[in-house]
């Protein structure tokens, strides 16, 4: 997968200096919103700076919208100028592991327009694990200037969706684990199950069994059931775990795939929208 990088590449290129690389932490957890900060501010990958999901990767959540909305792109676009990001830049996202936060920053700088951003396989995790120096230095920022070309196509609202999903025209993905997607378990939201319709692919299942990320031919038979003339829409709770697979859709052959960033906790914010519990 060329969106993927290793932990050994990634060294590499910091040992060359190369001042058109900038490194992103996102560590992050949902029940505890500075979790990550203090994560990073304990030990991060040198260089790296730190962008939250909450403050710098989302809107602020309203009535409607969904738990993590996009974020202002005016607003967005600044920031990932401030931190040294321009049109050229080479930019190398990491979690926690291989995890869904990650994601998030892809598909965000993928839909601005940057063309040269990546994952770290494995995350800050598989970083330490192969013994490579950690900082707790703050970087010294040098601003950029990032303009963006806002790739519309890529989202979708609630609208599009109950029109694709009205007309059979499109295929809507739930990307939750099967508990929270057959309604059995829901520890976020005040309603449990799915928007009628999606088909559940549990994001975690892009990885293999050591949590790395699956090659294209693992993943064309993930997604081996799903007809490549249609198009995909991808949900989740907030549209922030929809990203990996948004990602793995991509690199398994899929053209016409969509992100829907309000997802379930969009759907539900609107009293009349039925949800289902059962398999689809």
């Amino acid at each position: 997968m060329t969106e993927i990088v290793s932990v050994e590449w990634l060294a590499e290129r910091m040992k060359e200096n190369s001042r058109d690389t900038v490194i992103v932490d996102v560590r992050f957890q949902l029940t505890d919103d500075e979790a990550g900060r203090k994560e990073y501010l304990a030990g991060h990958i040198p260089t790296a700076v730190y962008l939250d999901l909450d403050k710098d990767l989302s809107g602020k959540a309203a009535k409607h919208g969904g738990n993590h909305p996009l974020p202002d792109m005016e607003t967005f676009t600044a920031k990932i100028s401030h931190i040294g990001i321009d049109n050229d830049t080479t930019v190398v996202v990491y979690g926690k592991d291989n995890d869904m936060f990650a994601g998030r920053l892809w598909w965000l700088l993928q839909y601005v327009g940057l063309e040269k951003v990546y994952l770290l396989e494995g995350g800050y995790d598989e970083w330490v694990r192969k013994g490579y120096d950690i900082s707790t230095d703050i970087p010294r920022l040098e601003a950029a200037t990032f303009n963006p070309a806002i790739q519309e196509n890529e989202a979708v609202d609630i609208e599009y969706v109950k029109e694709k999903l009205d007309d059979k025209s499109a295929i809507l993905i739930d990307s939750r684990g099967k508990d929270r997607y057959l309604g059995k378990t829901e520890p976020l939201y005040a309603k449990a199950g799915h928007i009628p319709g999606a088909k559940n692919y549990f994001w975690k299942k892009v990885l293999d069994d050591e949590g790395k990320w699956k090659n294209e031919a693992d993943l064309k038979e993930h997604f081996n059931d799903l007809p490549h003339d249609k198009e995909i829409i991808v949900s989740c709770g907030s549209g922030v775990s929809a990203t990996p697979n948004v990602l793995a859709l991509k690199a398994a052959g899929f053209e016409n795939v969509k992100l829907y960033p309000g997802s379930f906790s969009d759907w539900i914010s609107y009293e009349e929208n039925e949800v289902e519990k059962k398999e689809e």
